[in-house]
Order: C-alpha cells, then structure tokens, then sequence
C-alpha cells in the first residue's frame, strides 16, 4: 500500500473551504494551472471528482461534503502537532514529577521546592524517589523525570545534566564531642570514632586515601548508608559524621560542623534529566524551580 501524499490534505481543506480553483490558487499562493493539478490528484487519490461544474461554478459532490469537515480537522491537529509547545497555564496544570535523589536532598531543600511549586502551579504533585546507584535506565525508560547527583561514569551519554552547585565534605560532631573545640588537625581528626557512609558499604574512600600522605587512617566503628542516618548517630554519641555542608545544611542544625584538615576535592551536585524532556515547557520550568531553590539555599 503506497503512503499517501499528505501536503494533499491541506490542498483538498482549502479547495473545499473555498469551492473554487482559482482562490484557492490565490490562498495557497500557487498558479491556477498548479491548483487544477492537486485538483486532478487529489480526485485520482480518492476516487471521486469532489467538485464539479454547475453553470460559472463548482459544486461539491456528496463525498466532498462529507470530507469537508473532516480534513479541516486534521489539517488543525496536524498544525497543532507540529507547532511549537505553548507555555502551559501553570495554574491550570495538573502533573506529577518524579524526582530521584540521593537521601538528605529532599530534607535540605523538599519544603522549598514544594512550596515553590505550588505557589505557581497548585495542581503539580513532586514525588520523591530514593536513589539508591548512579543507573540511568530510570531517566532511560521514563520512570523519572528529573535527579540529583554526581555526574559519574555509569550516568548514561545522553543524558542531560545542569551544575547545581559546589559541595564540600565538613566533619560534623554533637556540641559536647572533643572535637568540637580547638584546633582540628589531621592527627585529632584522624584519632576519633568515625561513621562510614557508603551506599556500597564500602569502608574506604577519598577521605582515607587523603589520610595516607600522613600515614594516618580512621577508626571507622560504623559503617551507614546515608547521610541522615549518619548524622543521627553522631548527634547521639561521639561519634563523627563526614558529609557533604550544602546538602546536609538543614540535618547539621544543632551540631557542630568543622572544615576538614584535608585536601579534598569539591564536587559537583547536578541536575539529570532525559533529552526528550528537554524541551517540555512544564519539565523546563520544574528545572528553573530546583535551580533557583538550590541557588537560594547558597
């Protein structure tokens, strides 16, 4: 079965909207000569003259009149498919995301991000989703919308990623731990309980890689999978929580936090989304949301 010509269709809904070759010759902007001929086709294609001669004019056949309608309607779902997407009314938005993120995103900045969002769009519902690995098969197959994260080797080529901000990693320990006063150096850092966190359980990382040019190693009594879990622990004993400043800003209130004597590198938090929600205006503005949110929580 050959694929019709579907410029046709928009020859034929003018051809029937005016009833005569010679405007809509002078709509479509071709000559009268080039109007018969679509004409010609178009009766050939479906089988029916369409318009035929009644005195100075043409009339339509039945079956023109039963199309006349019809290709004027796919003429306007096909404009409507093909226009650029319209800013939604986001009043009028009924939606909901899904956000994948790592365990304290949603403590540091959900409640600024939720009230954002309702302010300007009251019907879109945010959902929250642990995560757990840097996979990006859920972005992939459209289980998520958006996440939050390290860009790492595993974070699939296609996918799009936006810098949020900066982080650093601080030690934090309860008000009456040792380290809470004086000096904190390599040796004292070092020397104390510490609480691993590593969504891997893995019992070493950067930080103990930076610990060996000082031939020094942590006592790791513990080792936890987030860092809200971490912080709890170390906010009941002496015990101390290495974690990132900007994102555990609200899980630190109450306990002192302390500028690690180490040279770490700062890493990068980001914005992780799939190319064909690019250029999705309601995605887009849920993007300027999060961005604005983690630029006001600086």
């Amino acid at each position: 079965m050959s694929t019709p010509d579907l410029n046709l269709l928009v020859t034929l809904d003018v051809l029937l909207a005016e009833g005569s070759v010679a405007r809509a010759a002078r709509r479509l902007r071709l000559s009268p000569s080039a109007m018969s001929r679509a004409l010609a086709r178009l009766r050939e294609t479906v089988g029916d003259p369409l318009l035929v001669r009644a005195g100075r004019g043409l009339v339509p056949t039945p079956r023109a009149l039963e199309l006349r309608e019809r290709a004027g309607q796919l003429v306007e779902d096909a404009r409507a498919v093909l226009r650029p997407a319209e800013k939604p009314d986001f009043k009028q938005l009924v939606r909901t995301f899904t956000l994948r993120t790592r365990e304290g995103f949603v403590e540091n900045f959900g409640l600024a991000l939720i009230a954002r969002v309702r302010a300007q769009a009251p019907g879109v519902r945010l959902r929250f989703v642990q995560k757990s690995n840097k996979d990006s098969a859920p972005l992939r197959e459209g289980e998520v919308d958006l996440e939050t994260g390290v860009v790492g080797k595993t974070t699939g080529p296609e996918v799009r990623t936006q810098a949020l901000f900066q982080d650093r990693f601080v030690g934090v320990v309860r008000l009456e731990h040792p380290l809470s006063q004086g000096k904190i150096t390599p040796a004292r850092y070092a020397a104390g309980a510490h609480i691993c966190v590593s969504r891997r359980g893995l019992d070493k990382g950067p930080i103990d890689e930076a610990l060996e040019p000082f031939g020094l190693s942590r006592d790791i009594v513990t080792i936890v999978g987030g860092f809200s879990t971490a912080l709890a622990l170390a906010r009941a004993a002496d015990l101390i929580a290495t974690v990132p400043e900007r994102y555990t800003g609200n899980l630190r209130v109450g306990m002192h936090s302390f500028a690690l004597p180490l040279s770490l590198p700062e890493v990068t938090i980001s914005l992780l989304w799939h190319p064909r929600l690019d250029a999705d205006p309601a995605h887009r503005w849920l993007r300027g949301c999060v961005r604005e949110v983690c630029a006001g929580a600086g």
